[in-house]
């Protein structure tokens, strides 16, 4: 059977599509892209703001109106708080909440034709299998869509953050055991990843016994050779000392993703967020300490409930204070059942998105000036992608085709052109390369392999 695969949302979800995906293929089965013709897409969707919601509903109805005659099993965050609606979309769809996610890592085997994947389901959970409802089911065998793996080492989250419903979807936080977590680094090792992105719905909160973050990404560089190790995201509090120093090693990629959601303290109260922007100051001040020049990019939430033109001020000093590379820059929706959904007064539309705009633009200046930095130094690069093979044959023309352009992530997360690459299959290997001009890709040099 061929099966097609659309994912929205977070790299956790990007990580168990690739898990789906490889028992689907581990099967027999034919992984195809959302583009391609299939008998049965999975459609792995995403609640974290309304327009992620929209986003998923858009790609649920696109393809079921695409494909009339295809199984849509629609599964996710979004899945798991409005399958009703989700359904109602198509006469195509079948609901997977994210709770039930893990049946579909036991359905492939049972798989033949679109028409046995409603009575595998029903089979399943009359059997009520434990695995098929463990979070940390999720094993990927060989990747489908991604060059860098991925290892998923919590789930959930017990914040509360008021304007967030992910926890409705994905339940109290819990963590993969530390003995695991290592046992899937040495496969990833051992099946020739040279990258592995550490991810979770909130991986600050890991805890495995006495081991939490800190001692876990020290453990992880300690039972590998050669990995290198990047991490999702970080909340702003959990920067202390002792993570500082689990992140001075060189193994651990310099680039590192927080979740700041607002400079005003007053809105961060009405958030509850668990930090002030003093504590941001400080765990910022203690990732330059640790690294050198280090990427550090942030979340920004603009027209939260209440957000005044001087909060919003503040946001900006903050930003500028601390010298960020890049924003990520989200418009606040109001999520049904979460606190927020009641406080007011509402930041006019025409205000939000303005002021979107606004750190949208500074987003852009960062990111140039940070690259700016970097021209005339080298960098080691994932890569992702390189055109063509070797050419047969010898010679001076063979020898200048055999260089080609090669697309990839430096450690500090810089997208990187190579347009003189060895025409070989540099895919999934890293190289050195010096950078020759900034920008939102980067141009670069060869260097040598790494």
């Amino acid at each position: 059977m061929r099966i097609g695969f659309c994912t929205l949302g977070c790299k956790l979800n990007q990580y168990e599509t690739e898990a789906l995906a490889s028992s689907f293929r581990g099967q027999g089965h034919v992984v195809v892209s959302a583009d391609d013709d299939a008998e049965a897409y999975v459609v792995n969707t995403c609640t974290v703001t309304g327009r992620a919601d929209h986003k998923s509903r858009a790609a649920v109805r696109s393809l079921s109106r695409k494909h009339p005659r295809s199984l849509l099993i629609v599964t996710g965050c979004s899945a798991q708080l409005e399958a009703e609606v989700l359904s109602s979309l198509g006469r195509n769809i079948l609901v997977v909440p994210q709770s039930a996610k893990g049946e579909l890592l036991s359905l492939a085997q049972g798989v033949g034709r679109t028409e046995d994947i409603q009575a595998g389901l029903s089979r399943l959970r009359e059997g009520s299998s434990p695995a098929a409802r463990d979070p940390f089911a999720f094993r990927v065998s060989r990747l489908s869509f991604h060059t860098r793996a991925y290892l998923k080492v919590q789930d959930g989250c017990d914040s509360g953050c008021a304007y967030c419903r992910v926890p409705q979807a994905r339940g109290p936080s819990r963590s993969l055991d530390v003995e695991e977590v290592m046992r899937r680094a040495a496969e990833l090792e051992s099946q020739g990843h040279r990258e592995v992105v550490i991810t979770g719905v909130n991986i600050s909160s890991y805890r495995c016994g006495d081991v939490l973050l800190p001692r876990l990404v020290r453990e992880l560089i300690d039972s590998t050779h050669r990995l290198r190790f990047r991490l999702s995201s970080l909340e702003p509090e959990s920067l202390t000392d002792e993570l500082a120093r689990s992140l001075s090693n060189d193994r651990v990629c310099a680039h590192f993703h927080l979740p700041v959601q607002s400079g005003s303290d007053r809105v961060l109260a009405r958030m509850k967020r668990r930090y002030r922007t003093a504590r941001v100051l400080d765990g910022v001040r203690l990732l330059r300490e640790a690294r050198d020049d280090p990427f550090i990019a942030a979340d920004f939430i603009v027209g939260f409930p209440g957000e005044s033109a001087e909060d919003h001020l503040e946001s900006v000093r903050l930003i500028e204070t601390v010298g960020l590379a890049a924003l990520h820059v989200f418009p606040f929706s109001s999520r049904p059942g979460t606190a927020a959904a009641g406080i007011r007064p509402p930041v006019p539309q025409r205000l939000r998105d303005e002021r979107a705009r606004e750190l949208a633009g500074i987003s852009r200046n960062l990111l140039e000036s940070y690259s700016r930095t970097w021209v005339g130094k080298e960098v080691e690069v994932l890569v992702e992608e390189c055109d063509g093979e070797a050419p047969v044959g010898q010679g001076e023309v063979q020898a200048a085709q055999a260089r080609c352009p090669a697309r990839g992530v430096s450690g500090n997360y810089l997208k990187v052109m190579i347009d003189d690459a060895p025409r070989e299959n540099l895919t999934g290997s890293i190289i050195r390369a010096r950078l020759t001009a900034p920008g939102e890709v980067c141009k670069a040099l060869f260097v040598s392999p790494a």
